[in-house]
């Protein structure tokens, strides 16, 4: 895969040995996210960003203009989640398509993942593309539109959303820990779990 820019090669190759190190650490708890919400990320921000993550989640760039693979890698919370996009060969699709939506697991919904699950997923290209592109809606989805939305994903099944104002869940099990922030092509929504396919 080519990348256009070195930001996205570096953030890329670094996130490439995410998934292999967790492995072997999945069951730490050392390495878990801090939890602990900010009374100001709770209510949107200038931005628009809203959740209770989003004073943890460190953004080393503006991503506004950044490809959605460019812009998930400037966050280290998100670099399981590139890494698998990358081993799925799903980052150029991603960035090929315009105004998507990515509900994206943070490091700590792959951590809650088993360390045997996580090793099958990921020698399985043709599931780990199932799964990951389960994360993925063909439209750009408002924040107003996650109380009661129900989405069908790029991998052909339904997902659900529901909540009010800065809480809201996917499927009814994972949180959405930091919503709408922005990339060139697409919304992203960190969630605090990974999705998997009614049929997966």
């Amino acid at each position: 895969m080519r990348f256009t820019g070195t930001r996205t090669a570096k953030a890329t190759a670094a996130a490439l040995v995410a998934v292999p190190l967790a492995l072997g650490g999945m069951a730490s708890q050392s390495q878990a996210q801090t939890s602990s919400p900010s009374p100001s990320g709770t209510s949107p921000s200038a931005s628009g960003m809203f959740g209770p993550g989003c004073p943890s989640v460190s953004q080393k760039a503006d991503t506004v203009k950044d490809k959605v693979t460019e812009a998930a890698a400037a966050y280290p919370q998100l670099s399981q989640l590139v890494s698998a996009a990358v081993r799925a060969g799903l980052n150029g699709t991603l960035d090929g398509k315009s105004h998507i939506t990515v509900f994206a697991p943070n490091d700590q919904a792959f951590q809650k993942v088993t360390a045997s699950q996580l090793t099958s997923l990921l020698k399985n290209q043709g599931e780990l593309k199932k799964v990951l592109t389960y994360h993925v809606v063909d439209k750009q989805i408002t924040p107003d539109e996650l109380s009661h939305g129900s989405f069908t994903t790029v991998e052909g099944s339904k997902l659900t959303t529901s909540g009010s104002g800065s809480d809201f869940k996917v499927n009814g099990k994972a949180s959405v820990v930091c919503g709408n922030i922005k990339a060139a092509n697409a919304t992203i929504y960190v969630v605090d779990a990974v999705l998997r396919p009614p049929s997966s």
